[in-house]
């Protein structure tokens, strides 16, 4: 006597947790991709300079606008006192929770308004607790790095 059993799966019932699963895993991927190419502000009162080893050399009260967007970077110093620019050449971005817990790593060119020069830099922007950090450093100053206390996120529409 044989005991024949039907082992074959139902074709509709794989088929719809297939879907599923793709749609969750797009609709994943959509909102990490988006929240990586929002435009936006980073407003700070206050800059410190810091060693090879990060150690403050020096700070100082200035406000620092930092503006972002998918393909340009400017970094605006004591209302216009300084202005940088540049083309955003990378950008590494993985937040867990939009511009709260995560971080980006932008690579780019800054050159000053007069046009004196040109540096690459790195940017890391990291958000931890609520709290974002951000941190310069160039490879023409290897011992040295810029670190802005952000007081101000703002998402531009």
């Amino acid at each position: 006597m044989y005991l024949y059993f039907n082992f074959k799966p139902n074709r509709y019932k794989t088929m719809k947790s297939t879907i599923i699963a793709l749609f969750l895993l797009l609709a994943g991927s959509t909102v990490c991709f988006a929240q990586c190419d929002k435009s936006f502000t980073l407003t700070s009162s206050k800059t410190e300079y810091l060693d090879d080893k990060g150690n403050v050399d020096r700070a100082a009260d200035e406000q620092t606008v930092v503006e972002i967007n998918q393909s340009k970077v400017s970094v605006t110093i004591e209302n216009g006192k300084q202005t940088l620019t540049g083309v955003i050449k990378s950008n590494t971005c993985n937040w867990a929770t939009a511009f709260k817990d995560g971080k980006s790593i932008i690579n780019t060119s800054l050159s000053e308004e007069s046009g004196n020069g040109e540096k690459d830099y790195i940017f890391t922007i990291e958000g931890k607790d609520g709290k974002i950090r951000f941190v310069a450093e160039s490879a023409q100053m290897p011992d040295k790095k810029i670190r802005l206390t952000i007081d101000k996120f703002e998402e531009k529409k």
